[in-house]
């Protein structure tokens, strides 16, 4: 499967993030291209992974065939013939498409980031260990670094074009979208946690934490977009290598990020673009991690056609 640093497609492109590209389709449709761009540390490499778009966004798929009882969702297909046949235009492209394409229902995006965790760390664990809140808001004391929350912490956050999003309070999201709206935000973020750390933990995965996105569609249904539950957009981790107190070794970009630090310390890059050249092996390894991350939440090797 070729790697794609960017895509080129006979659609108006509406939208550029680290991974994604956005197409519209027309009034009712958008087109979603994961590409194989990574980013560590709010910076994104030059060099691309492999299979790593097809990843996030099988693993989307899969997420969303797997909660359609739970919450409505905007896929329509991230099946490559059925996207073709849906949008002719894209018949040439079919090759190039292939695997990392979603075709979705278009939808009036929240501006706020849908946090929730389950476990305390990154982050929340670093205010905390300072100042023994999340948000400002006091947590439980003597918790541990890592350590299972007595019940799962809905921590929304704002979204920043650049650098990091950063954790609200619950108030400051009523202030930003309504309380009628925050209160359903939170309600489906809650429900699509709970399903998906479960359905995770039967396949020997702790999903510490995660974020999602919802919007409102055109008949006025707040929908879940976007991805979800990815190594990307949540933390992975291995329940039998589970242990409180430390970090936790993760199915994601670790073997980048160990890299990035390691040129940090010898002072041979300063955090800023542009990031070093990566080896190799640190390519390799790090998309080894995300097809390990799909093979054992799906139970399945990932084949693209």
């Amino acid at each position: 499967m070729t790697t794609m640093l960017s895509s080129d497609l006979p659609l108006p492109k509406i939208g550029r993030g680290k991974v994604r590209d956005i197409y519209a389709v027309d009034a009712d449709r958008l087109l979603l291209v994961t590409t194989d761009r990574i980013s560590a540390f709010d910076v994104v490499m030059a060099e691309t992974i492999p299979m790593k778009g097809a990843v996030l966004t099988q693993i989307s798929a899969w997420w969303f065939d797997q909660l359609g009882g739970v919450v409505p969702h905007h896929m329509i297909s991230a099946d490559t013939a059925e996207i073709v046949d849906a949008v002719p235009a894209l018949q040439d492209h079919r090759a190039t498409l292939a695997g990392r394409t979603m075709l979705c229902r278009r939808t009036t995006v929240f501006p706020v980031e849908c946090v929730i965790r389950g476990y305390i760390t990154g982050s929340a664990w670093k205010e905390y260990a300072a100042t023994g809140t999340l948000a400002g808001e006091p947590l439980p004391e003597g918790l541990q670094e890592s350590e299972h929350l007595p019940a799962p912490i809905f921590s929304p956050a704002t979204k920043a074009e650049t650098g990091h999003d950063e954790n609200i309070t619950i108030a400051r999201m009523r202030a930003i979208v309504g309380d009628e709206d925050a209160y359903t935000l939170e309600s489906m973020t809650r429900a699509v946690y709970t399903q998906g750390e479960a359905i995770a933990r039967e396949q020997g995965i702790i999903i510490a934490d995660t974020k999602f996105e919802f919007g409102r569609d055109a008949d006025g249904r707040i929908i879940l977009i976007d991805e979800v539950m990815t190594p990307d957009s949540s933390r992975f981790w291995a329940a039998d290598a589970y242990q409180p107190g430390r970090p936790q070794p993760s199915f994601d970009k670790q073997p980048l990020r160990d890299h990035l630090d390691a040129e940090r310390r010898a002072g041979r890059w300063n955090g800023e673009a542009p990031p070093p050249k990566l080896p190799d092996v640190v390519v390799a390894a790090t998309s080894a991690r995300y097809l390990d991350a799909y093979r054992r939440l799906t139970g399945a090797d990932l084949a693209i056609s």
